[in-house]
């Protein structure tokens, strides 16, 4: 299906799932993408470089102009400090945070987010790693059984959602009882390279997968039209939304 045979709605809910990943060092460079980019992206992403350079005070400029914010922290520390950070960034206007997922960590996240607009989710495993980094880090489960661990001990938490690759979503989608966001990074659209993602996955695939919302960086940011590389993606959102209904 091609976009043009997509419909306003489609689209527009397609376009809802997009979170693109503001990756840079400045913000006046976060700026001119986002300048650059227009309507063809409403969400976006800001993670530790930018956020160490300015990006906490560009996310509320974001958020005054309509955008949505996902604050890509991964808040970890003592439960107070947490709890602190997260009612801080609950005061904000973002629509998502995100902290490491251990139980300690997600209790204090949610307290701390209780009566808010802000989406708490839990890291499970980063795209970066697999069962042999995990087992390098002394972790003795593999990638699959530590997210389901994880996916466990963060409905016991009651916090909103996720961040976990689509490898990963299917099984947590279809577990009964888990109504949680899930956000999944590493995404590439069909013939870009990887890069340092272990567990990339197409738009498609995500989406099939049960994915809420889909991350994408470099694909769009480094893109020699990042507005046509971002409206590309969302038409393939919107066709595999479609498929996925009609199956």
């Amino acid at each position: 299906m091609g976009a043009d045979a997509l419909s306003l709605r489609e689209l527009t809910a397609a376009r809802e799932k997009l979170i693109v990943a503001l990756d840079f060092a400045a913000p006046r460079d976060a700026e001119a993408l986002v300048s650059g980019v227009g309507d063809a992206v409403v969400f976006y992403k800001i993670g530790l470089e930018l956020a160490y350079s300015g990006g906490l005070s560009f996310a509320q400029d974001l958020i005054k102009d309509g955008k949505q914010v996902f604050l890509d922290l991964k808040l970890h520390d003592i439960p107070a400090t947490v709890s602190r950070a997260c009612a801080q960034a609950a005061g904000s206007g973002a629509s998502f945070l995100t902290v490491h997922a251990y139980p300690q960590t997600m209790r204090a996240a949610k307290r701390a987010a209780e009566g808010s607009s802000l989406r708490v989710l839990g890291v499970t495993v980063l795209t970066s790693c697999d069962d042999q980094d995990l087992a390098e880090a002394g972790y003795a489960y593999g990638v699959r059984d530590l997210v389901a661990r994880r996916a466990v001990q963060a409905c016991e938490a009651g916090i909103d959602g996720l961040v976990l690759s689509a490898g990963e979503a299917s099984a947590i989608h279809a577990s009964p009882g888990r109504k949680m966001i899930l956000v999944t990074p590493g995404i590439r659209p069909q013939g870009t390279a990887a890069a340092d993602q272990k567990r990339a996955a197409t738009p498609a695939a995500a989406i099939a997968a049960g994915a809420d919302y889909l991350v994408v960086g470099r694909p769009v940011t480094r893109a020699g039209d990042p507005r046509e590389a971002a409206a590309a993606i969302v038409a393939e959102i919107a066709t595999a939304m479609s498929w996925h209904q009609m199956s």
